[in-house]
């Protein structure tokens, strides 16, 4: 069973992640469909498109898009199933809504991608709680490679670039590489003092 174009997946656990552990006992900490920031965004490669000549296999587990296993309310107020539905558990999910793949239990980006963990604001007059546009890159890519940009390095990015996902616990923004404007290196802009936020 393959599509043409896109990659049948199935999510790993529920669509929704409404509950975390606490003490031993269950916290609802959602109650809603349409808070993104609670879809499950992890899923296994169940067969890979028919012209894909990539390096995901069948079988991978793969970080993707929140709006694949998404429900919402239509027009007329009805709970309604995501577009990529293929059948049962099954969705679809484009290559470009793929970013990253896991082989011998190291996250690898699909594409252009990379992830940035966020690093605490010292500002002690400040409201935010991140630095703004910077932060310390966690998993890279060969095309920041080759501009000598690698993991570990403290770097600046364009704004509004947040787009949060828990990698293995830790929360990293996920980016692609021309998002990436400035490489302050392992010495970091502020000589090495950064403190990642995780």
């Amino acid at each position: 069973m393959n599509s043409l174009y896109d990659f049948i997946v199935e999510p790993i656990g529920s669509r929704y992640n409404n509950e975390v552990n606490v003490d031993g006992g269950k916290l609802v900490v959602n109650s809603s469909i349409e808070s993104f920031k609670f879809i499950n965004n992890v899923a296994t490669v169940i067969s890979t498109p028919l012209i894909y000549k990539g390096n995901i296999k069948a079988g991978d587990t793969i970080i993707i898009h929140h709006n694949i296993f998404r429900r919402y309310y239509n027009q007329k107020g009805k709970a309604v199933d995501s577009s990529k539905l293929f059948k049962e558990n099954l969705y679809f999910c484009q290559e470009d809504q793929v970013y990253l793949y896991k082989r011998d239990n190291t996250w690898v980006t699909n594409e252009e991608r990379c992830f940035v963990a966020p690093i605490k604001n010292k500002d002690s007059f400040s409201l935010d709680k991140h630095e703004k546009c910077v932060g310390i890159l966690k998993i890279g890519n060969s095309s920041l490679e080759s501009m000598g940009v690698t993991e570990g390095d403290t770097i600046r990015f364009k704004d509004n670039r947040e787009f949060e996902f828990t990698i293995d616990g830790e929360l990293l923004y996920c980016m692609e590489s021309n998002d990436i404007l400035l490489n302050y290196g392992k010495e970091g802009f502020n000589k090495g003092n950064e403190i990642k936020d995780n």
